[in-house]
């Protein structure tokens, strides 16, 4: 059986040492662009709904009235409003 020489082992943690710090780094960066592109892919599915929220609140009288009552309370003339505690 042949002997590993101690020059091999050297040179063998020299370069582990060397590469390491690169490919841990290289690591991270990977999964940071992998976290960024689920990111991006989350902001374009909410760019489409609002451009279609958009699009409601520009054209559709039924719908600016439907928003108006839910989100600021809004009433029609001789409506009283109530709100809910939830």
């Amino acid at each position: 059986m042949a002997k590993i020489k101690p020059l091999y082992i050297v040179i063998a943690v020299v370069l582990f040492l060397i590469f390491l710090p690169g490919y841990t780094k290289f690591m991270e960066l990977r999964a940071k662009n992998i976290y960024l592109e689920r990111e991006i892919r989350r902001l374009e599915r909410e760019n489409v709904k609002l451009s279609k929220e958009k699009k409601k609140l520009e054209g559709d009288i039924a719908y600016i009235e439907k928003v108006a009552r839910d989100s600021m309370g809004v009433a029609k003339e001789g409506e009283m409003p109530i709100k809910i505690q939830r």
